[in-house]
């Protein structure tokens, strides 16, 4: 069974988790198999409130899934996995997204600048 391609909500969020190094490392360690928070911090040399942080906003985007157990010794540990997932990124795939998306102009949107228009120097001026 194919996965429905993403909302505009579910992109921004895999693309916004995914846009760090603390959490692509995360995801790469994870993805040998699943990992109790201290162990998976030794591995990566991060500390634990860090790496909270970055599994919680990988939590929010679908890409990592948490689990609390009750170790033997009655002391509770939380586990963390990848869950399995398939980024294709296409010009199609990005506009089925945004469809989605509420927008507050739904006209298109202006092209981005990227250096001074027509007649512009890109100097400043002091008057």
């Amino acid at each position: 069974m194919a996965q429905a391609p993403p909302t505009g909500e579910q992109l921004l969020l895999m693309l916004t988790a995914l846009a760090s190094p603390h959490r692509l490392r995360i995801v790469a360690a994870l993805a040998t198999g699943r990992s109790y928070v201290s162990q998976l911090a030794r591995r990566l040399g991060m500390n634990r409130p860090l790496l909270y942080m970055h599994l919680q906003r990988l939590e929010a985007a679908g890409l990592v899934v948490g689990e609390l157990e009750t170790a033997r010794d009655g002391s509770s540990v939380k586990y963390f996995e990848v869950v399995p997932f398939v980024l294709a990124l296409t010009p199609e795939v990005v506009a089925g997204a945004v469809a989605t998306l509420d927008l507050p102009d739904s006209g298109v949107a202006a092209p981005a600048r990227n250096g001074p228009s027509a007649g512009e120097s890109g100097e400043e001026t002091n008057t």
